[in-house]
């Protein structure tokens, strides 16, 4: 039997199509990323960016949204404490308890990214049509509002 899709169900075809073309979107990212010095692995840009969004985080935090055990987080957060991108603080409640935060080379570092990969992003945009750009745009800011279930776009979907 034929499987049906209404209109407010997606085709799952299209997620196969998502799916062919993030490696292309990805790889601006990881081009980026290799042009950075100095040098940083994927778990310690990911590390540095949840640093960013959530200053004074914990090292259990930091664990937590990395997705990773806390031995783990513990060592990427020295490689990284060693190479001058972040600073251990004791926190203000417990000063047993660290806090996490970027230096300003961290910053800076990550501002350079940021540039760099919509430098590369442009380049590609610009060989799209107006209308697919747009498209990717809305699209694109949507995808990112209902993938993150606590971003403010997504709870005023929902609401």
């Amino acid at each position: 039997m034929a499987e049906h899709h209404g209109p407010d169900r997606p085709d799952p075809r299209r997620a196969a199509a998502v799916d062919d073309a993030a490696p292309a979107l990805l790889s601006a990212w990881d081009a980026a990323r290799e042009r950075m010095i100095p040098r940083l692995s994927g778990p310690q840009l990911n590390a540095l960016l949840a640093i960013e969004r959530e200053p004074g985080v914990n090292l259990r935090g930091l664990a937590g949204h990395l997705k990773m055990i806390l031995s783990s987080a513990s060592r990427l957060c020295d490689r990284l404490v060693a190479s001058g991108m972040v600073e251990r603080v004791p926190g203000r409640a417990d000063r047993r308890e660290i806090a996490l935060y970027l230096t300003p080379p961290a910053r800076e570092l990550l501002e350079r990214l940021r540039t760099t990969r919509r430098e590369l992003l442009a380049e590609v945009l610009e060989r799209m049509t107006p209308a697919g750009r747009a498209a990717l745009e809305r699209g694109l800011t949507e995808f990112a509002d209902v993938a993150d279930p606590e971003s403010p776009d997504a709870a005023a979907r929902t609401a």
